[in-house]
């Protein structure tokens, strides 16, 4: 293999290589708006742009009570500030562009994540 051709193997898979580090989704986020509501709130928070990866808590101070996902992702809400299950409160699964309501007796949501 002459030096020529082998400098352009090693340039094309170092290309590949970057190419494939900058898609493995460290910085990605979700496309499109998530709008959380407390109980008889008129106030509505909503997150856009939220980075797929880890836990988020709904800054609402009593939590969230109604959901609606006009992301084009699925997420999950806790009842729990850290995303965590409880023998009382598994995860509760939204899938996009749906929405989502707690009984009135259940605890609100505190934290989501996304599923990607």
């Amino acid at each position: 293999m002459s030096h020529h051709r082998r400098t352009g193997v090693i340039t094309g898979v170092a290309a590949l290589l970057l190419t494939a580090t900058a898609c493995s989704g460290l910085g990605r986020s979700t496309v499109g708006m998530l709008t959380f509501r407390g109980h008889d709130s008129p106030v509505a928070l909503s997150y856009s742009n939220t980075n797929v990866n880890g836990c988020h808590r709904i800054n609402l101070p009593r939590g969230a009570t109604h959901v609606e996902n006009n992301t084009l992702v699925d997420v999950v809400l806790y009842r729990t500030e850290n995303c965590q299950k409880t023998d009382k409160a598994d995860g509760i699964y939204v899938a996009t562009t749906l929405s989502n309501v707690t009984a009135p007796v259940s605890l609100p949501w505190r934290s989501f994540s996304v599923i990607h």
